[in-house]
């Protein structure tokens, strides 16, 4: 009986010891899991993310590469340069026992070619290629090479275009060549994906992505044109006449200009592809570009001159001045007026309206809203070609005693026309002195400028000054048409 006691004891208390240890064992391996020597690869299912727009940017680089191709350009260049001792220094130093005889040198030359580089892209499967115009203006050899192929195809120009910085040239392959696909620059969106396709600094095939930083920037002031798109994908010497793509593979813009590095990092402009394809088109059938024109001068509308127009806004166009014999002269254009509408599209500012213009057919009847004083009037225009070089014909002394809101003027004499180069047909009372700090010195009028007209009353000696400003409320500001610098104006004076 004692003897099955304590079996049954022994056999309890090795099933307890027995929970007690695998307890423990299971508490230790908890806190300490087993760590194997080799970590296995991070394995993510990411179907509509990072992985999704990575595989994008490498197809649009796959798709558009080989459409895109690298210039080369060759130009020789004559250098000038004197021989300090002349070619018969020594001859002439023992001839004449040391004393060599003065001559007339004339400079020697050497020749040495240049090379330049650039990008292109090809628009049509018979080896039309698209590049900017500086790429390739002035030189004596083009030089094309290709994705995937050392040859180098000597191209020859379609046409250009300096106003807008393109150019059409073209190789002949002897097979049909792959061709980008061209996309709508208007559609595009501060925000978007861009990417930069070219060949800066001679390394082919670079891709750089970024966005579209901004539209519609007039940056260097060479073209009355300019309408580039910025971006900060990287762009850099080479890259200029290369492509800039939007994420489904479309051409949006010509990579064209970047702000100086040591300036300013990753601020670079394209031109807009909307503008190339009329380009591109009329270089193929023609070579040349035509434009619409009108024969008008104009400039921005500030608030200011809005309010002084009776105008809520500054949207629209201001026609600074009008060119003799122009369509707009013969449609009854003037100083003044606002141009709002053509052919019943709203005009948003100048450069608006001189693309709108630009594209007009030429010869066809235009219609223009515009805002005269105070009022909207229609006026038909017949659109002209634009002429390769725009020129206007330009056709005693009584000092006021007292500045007028910081300005002093006289009568034009004919040696104050010859001392500031005013044309005889210009009218008007000339400014021989601007206060600092004036109204007219926020004006930025100077000695020199001729007032032609103040609220609309046309001024042509002081006596007519010195009426019309004496009707003038000295709170009320006044808007004046000024001749400065051999260019017509408009301004406002601010009153007290």
């Amino acid at each position: 009986m004692e003897m099955r006691k304590l079996f049954s004891a022994g056999i309890i208390a090795g099933i307890i010891g027995g929970c007690l240890t695998f307890g423990t064992i299971y508490a230790i391996t908890n806190q300490h899991p087993y760590v194997p020597s080799a970590l296995k690869p991070i394995q993510i299912v990411d179907s509509q993310g990072a992985y999704s727009l990575q595989n994008a940017f490498v197809q649009v680089a796959k798709m558009i590469k080989p459409s895109v191709v690298m210039i080369t350009t060759e130009k020789t260049v004559t250098y000038r340069y004197w021989n300090p001792f002349g070619d018969d220094f020594f001859d002439d130093f023992f001839d004449n026992f040391g004393f060599p005889r003065p001559k007339q040198q004339q400079p020697k030359t050497f020749k040495k070619k240049q090379e330049g580089l650039g990008s292109g892209f090809i628009v049509d499967q018979d080896g039309y290629i698209l590049t900017n115009n500086h790429v390739i203006q002035g030189v004596d050899k083009i030089l094309v090479k290709l994705m995937n192929n050392d040859r180098k195809y000597e191209a020859k120009i379609v046409g250009t275009d300096s106003r807008t910085d393109l150019a059409l040239i073209k190789i002949d392959a002897g097979r049909k060549l792959p061709t980008v696909v061209l996309g709508d620059s208007d559609a595009i969106e501060v925000g978007e994906w861009a990417i930069a396709i070219g060949n800066p600094m001679g390394l082919e095939e670079t891709v750089t992505v970024g966005v579209i930083s901004a539209k519609g920037r007039s940056v260097f002031g060479t073209s009355p044109y300019e309408d580039f798109i910025q971006t900060d994908a990287a762009i850099n010497p080479g890259n200029s006449g290369g492509p800039l793509v939007n994420i489904k593979g479309e051409v949006v813009g010509i990579n064209t200009a970047i702000i100086a590095p040591y300036a300013a990092q990753n601020i670079g402009f394209a031109i807009p592809i909307n503008i190339a394809k009329k380009v591109f088109r009329e270089l193929k059938s023609t070579g040349k570009v035509t434009r619409g024109f009108l024969g008008v001068y104009l400039q921005p509308l500030t608030e200011e001159l809005a309010t002084s127009f009776g105008l809520k806004d500054t949207k629209g166009a201001l026609v600074s001045d009008v060119m003799p014999d122009s369509p707009a002269e013969k449609a009854g254009l003037k100083p003044g007026d606002v141009i709002l509408e053509f052919n019943g599209n709203p005009v948003s500012d100048a450069r608006d309206l001189q693309n709108k213009v630009a594209d007009a057919k030429i010869g066809e009847l235009a219609n223009l809203g515009v805002w005269r004083e105070k009022k909207k009037i229609n006026v038909s225009i017949k659109i002209a070609e634009r002429p390769a070089e725009e020129t206007i014909s330009r056709v005693e002394s009584e000092t006021i005693e007292k500045s007028w809101r910081g300005l002093t003027v006289t009568n034009i004499t004919d040696e104050l026309r010859r001392r500031f180069n005013i044309e005889p047909s210009v009218r008007g009372v000339i400014v021989v002195n601007v206060e600092t700090g004036s109204s007219a010195d926020e004006c930025e009028i100077t000695p020199g400028t001729v007032i032609r007209r103040i609220n609309n009353y046309s001024i042509s000696s002081m006596s007519d000054f010195q009426s019309v400003i004496s009707k003038i409320d000295r709170k009320s500001s006044a808007t004046l048409w000024i001749r400065q610098e051999g260019n017509n104006r408009f301004c406002v004076l601010k009153g007290e």
